[in-house]
């Protein structure tokens, strides 16, 4: 809106002049407030999901696949399978539980010297405190539904070199998906972090079977 003043200026001939002044109001250009998330406060319990179902995954498949390298009866695959989910979902769940009790006891202990200088608010640390049960049961839960996939793969087929190729594809495709999924959360380039998902899982299940495969050739030995 534009406001306009007048002013009386004296001339030489004491005739007065009306003078116009024309006040002008800057419009104020706000942008728009844009919605961006904070990926950094989502960094727990990513880490706890993406990874644990990344490692089970590429756990339970990379046992899978040395299993299969010396042995071809699918029962023995299934079992070490399973084995190796029950055992990497408690492995998980108990590092997981110390990871998280050990920065929540830090966290209380500079609660602790805070409250003593006068400069804590109790109520609103209690409330940012990890939880080291929860952080535990994501964890676990994450690792079974990674190593799930693998073993429903091969539970099925009978033939030794048609369930190998499917261990391997479906779990190349879980990669991929689970690489995506991690970089939409966490706001990071889909590609590199699905490529570099699916690179490690190959790693592992090739080096897994060839040095199995080397163990039992080379020694005779008999699973």
């Amino acid at each position: 809106m534009a406001a306009s003043q007048s002013l009386k200026l004296p001339s030489l001939n004491n005739v007065e002049i009306p003078v116009h002044i024309i006040h002008t109001e800057e419009n104020q250009i706000q942008e728009p407030a844009v919605d961006e998330l904070d990926y950094s406060q989502r960094g727990q319990w990513l880490r706890a999901a993406v990874l644990g179902a990344n490692d089970g995954l590429v756990t339970v498949a990379s046992l899978m696949m040395g299993v299969s390298s010396v042995k071809e009866d699918v029962k023995a695959v299934i079992v070490v399978g399973f084995a190796g989910l029950v055992a990497g979902a408690c492995s998980m769940a108990i590092g997981e539980f110390v990871s998280v009790c050990t920065q929540r006891d830090v966290e209380i202990a500079q609660m602790k010297r805070e409250k003593r200088k006068g400069s804590s608010k109790s109520d609103e640390n209690d409330e940012k405190l990890p939880n080291p049960v929860q952080a535990a049961l994501a964890s676990a839960l994450a690792f079974a539904i990674g190593a799930v996939v693998p073993l429903l793969a091969a539970a099925f087929i009978r033939q030794h070199k048609v369930r190998m190729a499917v261990v391997v594809a479906v779990a190349s495709v879980a990669l991929v998906v689970f690489g995506v999924a991690g970089a939409l959360l966490g706001g990071t380039p889909m590609v590199k972090s699905s490529a570099r998902v699916l690179v490690g899982g190959w790693m592992a299940m090739g080096t897994t079977f060839g040095l199995t495969k080397l163990i039992g050739s080379d020694h005779g030995m008999q699973i």
